[in-house]
């Protein structure tokens, strides 16, 4: 899964990422992202990516603006065609990518959890796969959200995190198939990001509050 992560829109995302912004907050940074939160979202308008800011946790949109009672900050790649939160935007072609340069996760350690960061071998930036989804509120506000779908994880995340769940994570090459593709053609994007393409590390457990967000978290310890 993942439930906490890191991201920015800088210049250097909105180049790699071919974005423009429309409601995008320019050189914004987060290095602590939590559930709930505005997160920068890449989408599709015909054939330009604009760059918006989505509420983190899917709100479906039969549910009228109102968050739901269950956890919908991730969606399995799996059932996405199926589950009733997801099966809508999927159908619709509702696919975003989430900007990141890395991700947290924390692994069951003696009766504790140690914190670990998650990124790719370079440190390069890269997206996850995501949906985004409208909801009317009864007062007629529209409220825009997205999820992050997950996968199998492999073998070094599998080892930190029990559930044996992580990120559909994409580079820069392969977001259009992922915006613009086919059913079938997105749908293969949703793979297991290779383990010798990824590094991780321990972190401080000062990650383990949102209120914390601060680059000095991203430093490694023994």
């Amino acid at each position: 899964m993942c439930g906490r992560f890191v991201s920015r829109t800088d210049a250097a995302i909105e180049r790699t990422f071919n974005v423009t912004p429309r409601d995008w907050r320019h050189d914004w940074a987060s290095y602590n992202v939590a559930p709930t939160q505005p997160v920068p979202v890449i989408r599709t308008a015909g054939q330009v990516r604009e760059g918006v800011m989505l509420r983190w946790g899917l709100i479906p949109f039969w549910a009228k603006g109102e968050p739901t009672r269950y956890s919908t900050i991730n969606a399995r790649a799996e059932t996405i065609d199926t589950a009733a939160s997801y099966r809508g935007p999927w159908r619709q072609g509702r696919r975003c990518l989430i900007p990141a340069v890395g991700y947290f996760e924390w692994q069951a350690v003696n009766g504790g959890k140690q914190a670990w960061f998650i990124r790719l071998a370079g440190g390069e930036a890269f997206a996850f796969a995501g949906l985004w989804e409208q909801s009317t509120k009864a007062d007629g506000t529209v409220v825009e959200t997205c999820t992050i779908i997950t996968v199998p994880a492999n073998p070094m995340v599998a080892e930190i995190h029990a559930k044996g769940r992580m990120p559909a994570m994409l580079e820069p090459q392969h977001c259009q198939q992922w915006l613009l593709g086919s059913v079938e053609e997105a749908r293969a994007t949703l793979a297991t990001y290779p383990v010798e393409q990824m590094d991780a590390y321990r972190i401080s457990s000062r990650v383990n509050s949102p209120r914390n967000n601060a680059a000095d978290l991203l430093e490694p310890i023994n």
